[in-house]
């Protein structure tokens, strides 16, 4: 069977909606869950769709809450010029899938996963008394925690 460009480019799409399926804009934010662990890695999690607020991330913000967290996606590199405070970092494929880790990521510093569909950032610290692999997978839970 052959596929088209438009057709391969629909695929893609269907399969990049895996890991935020079933979020709302409305509502509460969904906590993001370790499926192995069922670990709750963050309480609140935002999750930025647009280009604007993809490029705008975290910076501009003096801290982020350790119950938070920040998914951009798709991305899968980011870079922490002009923040003022280390983030932890995990790099995901489309299914919600732990590639790539990187613990207090400093400023002035950047980290990318070739795969990576997108980029979960918690506050600097957050992932050090969690059980979080590579290989595992996370999940968006919506309603409250």
């Amino acid at each position: 069977m052959e596929f088209t460009a438009g057709k391969r480019f629909t695929l893609a799409l269907v399969a990049a909606d895996r890991f935020l399926a079933g979020l709302t804009k409305s509502g509460p934010l969904p906590a993001l869950v370790n499926e192995r662990t069922q670990q709750i890695l963050a309480s609140a999690v935002e999750v930025a769709e647009t280009s604007e607020s993809r490029r705008r991330g975290l910076l501009g913000r003096d801290s982020l809450d350790p119950s938070r967290a920040l998914v951009i996606a798709p991305c899968s590199a980011i870079h922490t010029f002009f923040m003022r405070f280390a983030i932890d970092v995990m790099f995901i494929d489309r299914g919600g899938r732990v590639l790539k880790i990187v613990r207090d990521l400093p400023a002035w510093r950047m980290a990318g996963s070739v795969r990576a569909y997108g980029v979960i950032e918690l506050n600097g610290g957050s992932l050090q008394e969690t059980d979080v692999a590579v290989g595992d997978r996370l999940r968006l839970r919506s309603g409250s925690v």
